[in-house]
């Protein structure tokens, strides 16, 4: 199953506009783990294609202030599947609007947990991951 954490990457761009800036004209904290928030969901969901939900975010470091003018690319993949959890780690990436180039900025890990029909955490089935697997290897060959 670990060849199949590359089909849960999930990659968000957003361009980086006034209102989403903090009284030090970088963006909001908030903002950003809103957006990570949602990378590691939809990767998750990609992954098991069952309901899931943030349990947890390991600590988040904020490596570089992202500024006015900018893009930045929020990128989430599954890097470890568990009975009842996966670990989604979440990197956001900064560039400038007119100049080359790209910097880590953002960096987190959050676990997301399956849930049964009544909101209950349950074990993951993975046997959807296991058929995407196959069929991406039947494709590849």
């Amino acid at each position: 199953m670990e060849n199949n954490y590359k089909l849960s990457e999930t990659r968000i761009c957003k361009a980086i506009f006034p209102n989403t800036l903090n009284a030090n004209n970088s963006l909001f904290g908030g903002k950003a783990m809103q957006w990570m928030d949602e990378a590691a969901y939809i990767s998750a969901t990609r992954y098991t294609r069952q309901r899931m939900f943030t349990a947890n975010t390991s600590e988040i470091q904020f490596l570089k202030p992202i500024e006015p003018d900018s893009i930045i690319e929020v990128v989430a993949v599954v890097v470890k599947a568990e009975a009842v959890r996966l670990t989604v780690n979440v990197k956001i990436w900064v560039e400038k609007l007119y100049t080359p180039g790209r910097q880590l900025a953002i960096e987190t890990n959050f676990t997301m947990v399956s849930l049964n029909e009544k909101n209950q955490p349950q074990r993951i089935d993975y046997s959807h991951a296991l058929q995407a697997e196959l069929m991406d290897e039947a494709i590849s060959r």
